[in-house]
């Protein structure tokens, strides 16, 4: 069906038509705040503790406005006779919120939950290089990350977890099994009969003969 001339101009006027009746809010802010739909993309927050220094968020950035320097740490071994390992130490972690578009990337690409978004909005600054903010900021926005949803109960379990909890199920059983095994005591067996020993035809007795 082709488009009709001028339909977006008339939903354009049913627009204002519905609302030009209506009476005008204006906004108190800074007096009053706002409330943020759910959700809300405000600022992105940092986890610390979850952080492996994988650099994937870095990578992954369209603007390049993320941050990071870390050093690597020899852990001793666990046991004698074991292997020391190394592990990286986050020293820097910083985003320019002037360069950011707030793509949300970072927040999927990382693959251990160290990046969340936060609703806070308000860190404007008088000079534009005080808008990257390091991780101390990040780590403060974080406190202000809400809970995620409760998981709809009638919704599909996913492929992953059943496939999961089906094989912890198997190996439940599998155990029970064995200590079951392990706890019946076997079943008495018969003794085998004692044959007399057989006598020698060819033995001697004590006056010689054979």
């Amino acid at each position: 069906m082709p488009p009709i001339p001028g339909a977006g101009l008339a939903k354009g006027l049913a627009v204002t038509l519905r609302t030009m009746t209506k009476k005008t809010v204006t906004a108190q802010y800074p007096d009053v705040q706002p409330e943020l739909p759910p959700r809300s993309r405000g600022v992105i927050a940092l986890f610390e503790e979850n952080c492996t220094v994988c650099m994937l968020c870095a990578r992954e950035c369209p603007d390049w406005c993320i941050y990071i320097d870390s050093h690597k740490e020899t852990v001793p071994a666990a046991a004698p006779g074991g292997r020391e390992r190394s592990r990286n130490v986050l020293d820097r972690f910083a985003i320019d919120f002037s360069l950011c578009m707030y793509c949300g990337i970072c927040i999927e690409v990382c693959p251990f939950d160290a990046l969340f978004w936060s609703p806070e909005f308000e860190y404007a600054e008088t000079d534009i290089l005080e808008l990257t903010h390091e991780r101390d900021k990040l780590r403060d926005w974080m406190w202000t990350v809400p809970e995620p949803p409760a998981l709809d109960p009638a919704a599909e379990e996913p492929k992953e977890i059943a496939a999961a909890r089906k094989t912890a199920e198997k190996l439940r059983t599998q155990r029970e099994q064995e200590a079951a095994a392990a706890a019946t005591p076997p079943a008495p067996t018969d003794p085998a009969p004692t044959d007399p020993l057989p006598t020698d035809p060819t033995s001697t007795d004590e006056e010689g003969q054979t």
